[in-house]
């Protein structure tokens, strides 16, 4: 992950480090990131229709497969977070979206990550191709 610009538009994500989220070194735990960045994904994926409310009506679901992470500054109790994602890349059945963590006081980048996703039938339980007007709302975050 080289890319160190923060992706255009509203946030996926918004929030407070709190101090149970800090660890021994006094600051938050990785565990953290990956629960915040998850919460962004949901919200990104929201914005193109696949809603946890279209997933269990499809029949569908989402699996992550990989996932990077670059931590790039301590966030310590009390800073206020932001999230920006973007859509990289979509496949027939799966889609490459990245998250920039940022701290709010003064827009430092505290960390990034890079996913793949994959659409799966969730009664087959393998990888399906996502709706034409899905993938269609995709391609239009993409621009």
């Amino acid at each position: 992950m080289t890319d160190t610009t923060v992706p255009s538009g509203d946030p996926t994500y918004r929030g407070i480090v709190y101090p149970w989220h800090c660890d021994h070194m006094g600051h938050m735990n990785v565990m953290w990131y990956v629960g915040k960045f998850d919460e962004a994904t949901w919200t990104l994926m929201a914005r193109v229709g696949l809603t946890a409310g279209y997933l269990r009506s499809a029949g569908r679901g989402m699996a992550a497969v990989e996932q990077q992470i670059s931590y790039r500054r301590e966030l310590l109790a009390g800073d206020a977070i932001s999230i920006f994602s973007e859509f990289i890349e979509v496949k027939e059945k799966a889609v490459r979206f990245r998250h920039v963590m940022v701290c709010d006081s003064d827009g430092a980048i505290a960390a990034e990550t890079t996913l793949t996703g994959v659409h799966i039938d969730t009664g087959l339980r393998k990888a399906c191709s996502f709706d034409p007007a899905i993938k269609a709302r995709f391609q239009l975050q993409e621009q």
